[in-house]
């Protein structure tokens, strides 16, 4: 079977055949989706990597990049992150940040690619970059502290997006 076949999930009683629409487009090879998914976590991290990261002893072997607005930075930010908002990376990145040093960046959230815009500017710049999925926005509600203009806070993890009670997801 090829990529592109198509898989049907089964007959009707009126003799029609039903096509699976998880299935329409048939999964990719495992080769191929080995090679997806390896890419894929070349170029992203969780912040529930980051922030495990940054929480172990010793040097991550990473800085964390928030490429949001001053205004967004002064809500909340990753402790420890420095602030280089995207439009401001090609000016501003060679000073601030160290080639031989990974960086890591976040926005807002899964509904914003300035993340990938940053990492993007970085790449451009010859800098090695990953994206963290889910930004600030799942940084906070998976119950990671943050710093805002006043201070250090922390909310309650959110059940939907960490289990309540544990160390981790465990995926």
């Amino acid at each position: 079977m090829t990529a592109t076949s198509t898989i049907t999930g089964g007959t009707r009683t009126d003799g029609t055949i039903a096509v699976n629409p998880v299935l329409r487009v048939a999964p990719a090879s495992p080769a191929a989706a080995a090679a997806y998914f390896g890419a894929s976590l070349a170029f992203h991290a969780d912040v529930s990597d980051v922030a495990a990261a940054l929480a172990a002893d010793g040097d991550a072997g990473f800085v964390v990049l928030d490429s949001r607005s001053t205004e967004s930075w002064d809500q909340g930010h990753v402790p420890g992150a420095i602030h280089l908002p995207t439009a401001l990376i090609p000016e501003q990145a060679e000073q601030l940040l160290d080639r031989a040093v990974p960086v890591v960046t976040y926005c807002w959230g899964p509904g914003c690619n300035g993340a990938t815009r940053a990492a993007l500017a970085l790449a451009e710049l010859g800098f090695q970059v990953k994206e963290t999925l889910g930004g600030f926005e799942y940084w906070v509600r998976e119950g990671f502290e943050f710093e805002t203009w006043e201070g250090h806070e922390r909310r309650a993890a959110d059940p939907l997006t960490a289990p309540a009670g544990a160390e981790d997801c465990g995926c």
